[in-house]
C-alpha cells in the first residue's frame, strides 16, 4: 500500500467521521429547533395545553432604545432586555395602585421560581413622572428601573399590545423578543405557570 493510498484512506475516514457527527447533531438539534419554532412562531399547541396569559404570535423583536437611569443623566445598559428572561412593566414612575399590584406579582413570581429564579429579572420602564424611588427601593430590591420619557422611544412602545397597558405584565425572552402579556389583576399563579413552561422549553437564558 502506497503512502498516497494511506492518505486517501485517512481523508475518507475523516470525512465519514464528520458526516456521522453532523448526522448525530442534526438528530438532536433539528427536532428541538422545529418544536421551538412551532410553539412560539407557528402557533401550534399540543392538545389540551392552556396558557393563562396572552401569547404574542409571532414573537416581536423589540427595538433597542435609549433608556436612561432614574436620574435622567446616565444611559441604561444596552442589553437591558436581553440575556435573561424579563418580567416587564411599563407605567408612570409615581407607581399608582395598578403599578404596585403588577410589581408585587412580578416579585412574587420570580421568587417562586426557586432554582430558576436567576434566569429571570424584573424591569420597570417609567414613561413619565419618574420616579417614586423610596417606595421602589424599599419594596422591590433588585428591580431595574429606567425611564423612557424621550419622544424617540414612541416606536418602541408601539410594539406592545394596546390592551389594558396599565394592567399588563410582559414576558420578554433572552433574545429581546416580546413573548406574552399577562393581566396583573389575575391570580399570579397563572403568570408563574406560563413562565415555568417557557423556562422549561427554553435552552437559552
Amino acid at each position: 500500500m502506497t503512502m498516497q493510498t494511506v492518505e486517501l484512506d485517512d481523508k475518507a475516514a475523516q470525512a465519514r467521521g464528520r458526516r456521522t457527527l453532523l448526522g448525530l447533531a442534526a438528530l438532536f438539534f433539528v427536532p428541538l429547533a422545529l418544536s421551538f419554532w412551532l410553539y412560539y412562531a407557528g402557533g401550534w399547541r399540543p392538545a389540551g395545553s392552556t396558557n393563562k396569559g396572552e401569547l404574542i404570535t409571532p414573537a416581536r423583536p423589540l427595538q433597542d432604545v435609549p433608556f436612561t437611569l432614574t436620574d435622567g443623566t446616565t444611559s441604561a445598559r444596552a442589553d437591558l432586555l436581553k440575556g435573561r428572561w424579563t418580567l416587564l412593566y411599563i407605567g408612570t414612575g409615581r407607581c399608582d395602585e395598578d403599578c404596585r399590584q403588577a410589581l408585587w406579582s412580578m416579585r412574587q413570581t420570580r421568587q417562586l421560581l426557586a432554582a430558576d429564579m436567576d434566569r429571570v429579572h424584573r424591569v420597570f420602564i417609567a414613561r413619565s413622572e419618574c420616579c417614586d424611588m423610596d417606595f421602589l427601593s424599599a419594596e422591590h430590591p433588585g428591580l431595574e428601573v429606567v425611564r423612557a420619557d424621550d419622544p424617540s422611544t414612541a416606536d418602541f412602545f408601539a410594539q406592545f399590545p394596546a390592551t389594558e397597558p396599565s394592567h399588563s405584565i410582559y414576558i420578554v425572552d433572552p433574545l429581546g423578543n416580546l413573548m406574552m402579556r399577562f393581566d396583573a389583576r389575575e391570580n399570579p399563579k397563572g403568570l408563574l405557570s406560563d413562565l415555568k413552561k417557557l423556562l422549561k422549553l427554553s435552552h437559552i437564558g
